[in-house]
């Protein structure tokens, strides 16, 4: 389990002061690109390889408002694969506090160029593998 560390922009919070909930999608984003840029398979190592990996799904529970200048500590882990289908699972809390904010998980799937579905362990080896060793139990 990586992590990953963002602090509550201004402009992400709405009249009330509170972070808009969009915002925690797009921090999935930046731990998710962090997480496999760490593991060494980062999006620009993948998309040269001719593998693009887009989202099909989004899954996600709010537990507590965040506001301007909170410090959010993000955890990333994968909890599933089985060689096309990807699940990513997002915990953030509160680095202040200690409580959980929001907790989440992604789904993506593997295509080449063409918009055809990658089956790794054929065109990726080495991600497949690794992918399946550190599934989150």
């Amino acid at each position: 389990m990586k992590e990953y560390t963002h602090k509550v922009h201004y402009y992400e919070t709405d009249k009330m002061g509170v972070t808009h909930h969009s915002n925690y999608i797009r921090w999935m984003e930046e731990a998710r690109i962090h997480y496999l840029d760490e593991i060494g398979f980062g999006y620009n190592s993948l998309e040269k390889s001719g593998i693009i990996s887009p989202v099909i799904g989004i899954e996600g529970d709010y537990k507590m408002t965040t506001t301007f200048d909170d410090i959010i500590n993000i955890k990333v882990s994968i909890k599933e694969f089985k060689g096309v289908k990807l699940v990513i699972s997002y915990t953030m809390t509160n680095a202040k506090t200690g409580d959980l904010v929001f907790s989440g998980v992604s789904k993506h799937c593997f295509l080449n160029k063409d918009n055809k579905p990658v089956i790794l362990k054929k065109e990726y080896p080495e991600l497949d593998d690794y992918l399946k060793s550190i599934i989150t139990k």
